[in-house]
């Protein structure tokens, strides 16, 4: 996806895809996550330029605030405006910064598989997770409809119907036929903070012969490292100084907001 093939001439004309753009261009395309990381901390300038501990201009503040805006979707109002602002001077302010193994941040990998002979869509949550000195990303959760089609959120009412008796023990749990009658609200007899483990389901049908994987579609990152806010950070492959690597969605986040968003990332936290 981000192969990048480059020509020298006086008017040093590269690619990116299938996308060509001047010098100036390419220097300024956030070409890589890592790259995305380094500007946002103003560790590397808007052309390029990396900047290490003891520069005069690491991590500096005003010049941080002129760089971050390069970092959104210029062409997206989601990511745009007195919101964006805010954003940037929640950020400046009180000297946050992502980190690379600083955890609360995701990628999002859409990808087609052959289930049961038919093409389908699942999207695999992956978290960075450390390993020895280093660390690796691992598969945290996935989304696909067909798992969810076996778990439909049923209504608390008609939840509260499906119930065995508090005093079942003393019949020997003779009445538990009663779950097993429909097999399609079996969970209604579960805890009542029982939560379907998908992973373990994509596990078993790619076990099982029933789930081939086929090909990467899209990658994206979700990021919550940052106090009070939630931001996405999407591929935009084109011509112009605002492409590569960008913010593609912005959204401000109470705490028990975030945390009920981080369940859905990496459920077993």
């Amino acid at each position: 996806m981000l192969a990048l093939c480059l020509k020298v001439d006086a008017q040093f004309i590269g690619n990116v895809g299938d996308v060509q753009m001047d010098e100036r261009e390419l220097y300024t395309m956030t070409k890589q996550m890592g790259q995305f990381i380094h500007r946002f901390n103003y560790e590397e300038d808007q052309y390029g330029k990396r900047l290490y501990q003891g520069d005069k201009d690491f991590r500096s503040t005003e010049k941080r605030k002129d760089v971050l805006p390069l970092l959104f979707d210029l062409n997206n109002q989601r990511t745009g405006g007195t919101l964006r602002d805010f954003f940037i001077e929640d950020l400046t302010k009180n000297n946050q910064y992502m980190e690379f193994l600083g955890g609360e941040w995701y990628s999002e990998v859409s990808a087609k598989f052959i289930w049961k002979g038919k093409v389908v869509d699942i999207s695999m949550i992956m978290a960075l997770e450390k390993e020895g000195l280093g660390s690796k990303w691992v598969i945290s959760n996935v989304f696909f409809s067909e798992f969810q089609k076996y778990f439909p959120h049923g209504e608390m009412a008609e939840r509260e119907k499906h119930f065995l008796h508090p005093m079942s023990h003393e019949l020997d749990f003779m009445n538990i036929y009663k779950v097993f009658n429909d097999p399609q609200i079996i969970e209604y007899y579960a805890s009542t903070d029982y939560l379907p483990d998908y992973l373990t389901l994509f596990f078993y049908e790619i076990k099982q012969g029933n789930l081939k994987f086929d090909h990467v579609e899209n990658v994206k990152f979700h990021v919550f490292q940052i106090d009070n806010w939630y931001f996405e950070v999407s591929w935009f492959n084109r011509r112009g100084y605002n492409a590569g690597w960008l913010i593609s969605n912005l959204v401000y986040l109470k705490d028990n907001e975030k945390e009920a968003l981080l369940k859905i990332y990496q459920p077993k936290k």
